[in-house]
């Protein structure tokens, strides 16, 4: 199955020169979807991690699943005042502005590794941004895992370079 075949592509979404790609019509699709979550539980296969998390909100539909099959807690990392207890917060930027993403202080702990899962991995500052997440947290990155990278934006590469293990499913170029 060629899941590229299930991303819709939206020009100027959600600015003009974005090049949108949308993962709505791969889930939407029973057999992409589990191809999809089947793909990743294989990969994640490859690390040694004793949680997973995941980046609001298209990530959130992935990693569930995953958690689900694998048997791991799963982790949820929100957006700014989306969690009701004490957090911890990084703020980054984005391709088209800022954002700020939060953990609660206790979810995780010093010999914790953990799994990061997303839909998407573009510039990078989300993902970076959730590593510092985890960092803070005293706990460590395992491996991120991504549906679709847009190699020309480079976020995969930045990973890389700092020394985190990266997966990714499909790719398209970013604009």
């Amino acid at each position: 199955m060629n899941l590229k075949d299930y991303i819709r592509s939206i020009p100027d979404y959600p600015k003009k020169g974005i090049l949108f790609r949308d993962i709505t019509t791969l889930i939407k699709d029973e057999n992409a979807f589990a191809e999809t979550i089947n793909l990743i539980v294989e990969k994640s296969k490859k690390f040694n991690f004793n949680k997973i998390a995941a980046i609001e909100s298209r990530g959130f539909v992935f990693a569930s699943a995953v958690s689900y099959i694998l048997k791991k807690p799963f982790v949820m990392l929100r957006k700014k005042n989306k969690l009701p207890a004490e957090v911890h917060s990084v703020n980054f930027e984005l391709e088209y502005g800022t954002a700020t993403i939060e953990v609660h202080k206790d979810s995780f702990s010093n010999n914790d590794s953990i799994l990061i899962i997303d839909d998407l991995i573009a510039t990078g500052g989300t993902a970076d941004a959730a590593a510092k997440l985890v960092e803070v947290s005293k706990a460590k990155v395992c491996a991120f895992v991504f549906v679709i990278n847009l190699f020309d934006l480079g976020g995969s590469d930045n990973l890389v370079k700092k020394g985190y293990k990266v997966e990714n499913l499909i790719e398209f170029p970013g604009h």
